[in-house]
């Protein structure tokens, strides 16, 4: 059985931990917006912005220690298939949002990714606009907080 308190810090740092994520992918998004663009439809001729680039490496980093801290403490109530069905409530809330925390990080990361690739270049470069990729990306790191402390409430529940 966890500890209470032992729980609640490791909520609030993993939450802690996506919304300063969400919050640099946000501000990478407008550190990018204050760079030079020329853009006409779907193409977009721009100067990197090299603060949205470490914005963007600081976020991933964030949201990829999250992910797996999340992981790491919840232990892997989802693994064994026998007991997800014939399992608690817990432990069946558990495995759905242990499936969303991944399918939320692998969407978040690569949208982080795309966003912040984008501003890696030590020249203009012109291409397909990568428009909001960066904001998205932190906004999914904060969904992903959310689903990650459900993960870890439900997965330590299943345990009692």
């Amino acid at each position: 059985m966890v500890n209470k308190g032992v729980g609640a810090v490791v909520c609030i740092f993993i939450m802690a931990l996506d919304i300063t994520a969400g919050f640099l992918g946000i501000k990478a998004e407008g550190a990018q917006n204050q760079e030079k663009h020329l853009r006409l439809w779907l193409f977009e001729c721009k100067e990197p912005s090299q603060e949205a680039f470490r914005l963007g490496c600081v976020a991933i980093l964030l949201l990829i220690v999250a992910h797996v801290l999340a992981n790491l403490l919840s232990g892997c109530t989802a693994c064994s298939q026998d007991q997800t069905h014939k399992g608690s409530l817990w432990r069946q809330l558990s495995l759905l949002s242990f499936i969303f925390t991944w399918v939320i990080v692998a969407v978040g990361l690569g949208a982080l990714v795309i966003g912040t690739k984008a501003n890696h270049k030590s020249n203009a470069s012109c291409g397909l606009s990568h428009h909001h990729f960066l904001s998205i990306g932190g906004i999914l790191c904060i969904v992903h907080g959310i689903f990650s402390i459900l993960y870890y409430v439900t997965a330590t529940a299943s345990l009692d």
